[in-house]
């Protein structure tokens, strides 16, 4: 049965690592009937509006989507997209796998870890203003719910039940934002008490840095706050080689959205050498999310048996091919695997 999706190829890079990521999906079986929408600086160019609302109707009747990498402007100009669809659909669970690829040159060899961060709510609520005369001050407000505390703690302790993981490391700063972060350190305690199979431990997000540096292989699961998330998972991806290799899923009850959470890189749009593996790992999570767990674990094991093997690697890797030569290699790999 083909599957309705929302499809977003975004700015810069975003629709040259679609279009590899597609023929992947492609190579593995799972069809898709894509409905194709604007979003981004190229559709406040062209729309009027960087969300226009046939975007919004078409991930609501679909209910998933898969998104390029979209532009914010920095300091001015309008708001993340990202943010605004993860709020507009209320996906409160953005999920980060980081794991380490054998034979790919990193700093570490043994990271295997999930970032789990809450997606609506903390710093990232954007409710903060100007304080006059002249700009003189500015002043958020962090807003952290028993509620929203509840439902991202549990998904973690789903999301380790299912995926066969024995520990969740809740990170905060309990130690010094006692009411907001000793709720969700509450919160989470009281939840761990639910879970007895899966061991409990909480950590200060300071020291949590400094652990991911010195010994990642201690942490599995990590759930924490929308900022501490954002920080950490960027963190994660840097001990296993980059942002180029993280995938990314923001999961609700009503629609998710899976992405690459690089930017868009325009310093190398169009020139056909960007690494898709990020989206193509996202797009992997986004199958086994509509039912496809065979051919997601197909995906997911012919890119790292072409990482691991080092010789169609993209510049960021330390190789020399184009999008085109990575993508036509893990096609190639697809097909042995299956044989």
């Amino acid at each position: 049965m083909t599957q309705k999706a929302t499809l977003i190829r975004g700015d810069g890079i975003g629709p040259e690592i679609v279009a590899a990521t597609l023929r992947v999906i492609d190579a593995v079986g799972v069809e898709f009937d894509w409905e194709e929408v604007p979003a981004g600086s190229g559709a406040n160019r062209d729309h009027g509006t960087p969300l226009p609302s046939e975007t919004l109707a078409s991930m609501a009747r679909t209910k998933v989507a898969l998104k390029g990498p979209l532009e914010t402007p920095v300091g001015a100009g309008f708001r993340s997209v990202n943010v605004a669809i993860r709020k507009h659909f209320d996906m409160y669970a953005n999920v980060r796998p980081a794991l380490s690829v054998p034979g790919l040159k990193s700093r570490y060899e043994d990271v295997d870890m999930v970032i789990v961060r809450e997606n609506t709510e903390g710093i990232y609520a954007g409710i903060e203003h100007r304080i006059p005369p002249n700009w003189s001050a500015a002043e958020s407000i962090m807003l952290i719910t028993r509620f929203g505390s509840e439902r991202i703690i549990e998904h973690a302790f789903e999301y380790a039940i299912k995926a066969g993981r024995k520990k969740v490391t809740l990170v905060h700063k309990a130690n010094i934002l006692k009411e907001t972060n000793g709720l969700f350190l509450s919160v989470g305690r009281e939840i761990a008490q639910k879970y007895p199979q899966i061991e409990f431990t909480d950590m200060i997000v300071d020291a949590t840095c400094m652990r991911m540096v010195m010994n990642p292989e201690m942490f599995d699961v990590i759930v924490t706050m929308n900022l501490f998330g954002d920080i950490l998972s960027d963190l994660a991806a840097g001990l296993i080689g980059g942002l180029g290799l993280t995938p990314g899923a923001n999961i609700g009850h009503d629609a998710s959205m899976f992405e690459a959470v690089h930017g868009t890189a325009p310093d190398i749009a169009g020139r056909g050498i960007a690494n898709p593996t990020a989206l193509m790992l996202a797009a992997a999570m986004m199958v086994e999310h509509v039912g496809h767990a065979d051919e997601a674990n197909l995906m997911r094991a012919s890119i790292r048996s072409v990482l691991g093997k080092g010789e169609h690697l993209t510049g960021d890797l330390g190789g020399s091919s184009n999008t085109e030569q990575y993508t036509d290699a893990l096609l190639r790999e697809i097909e042995a695997q299956r044989s």
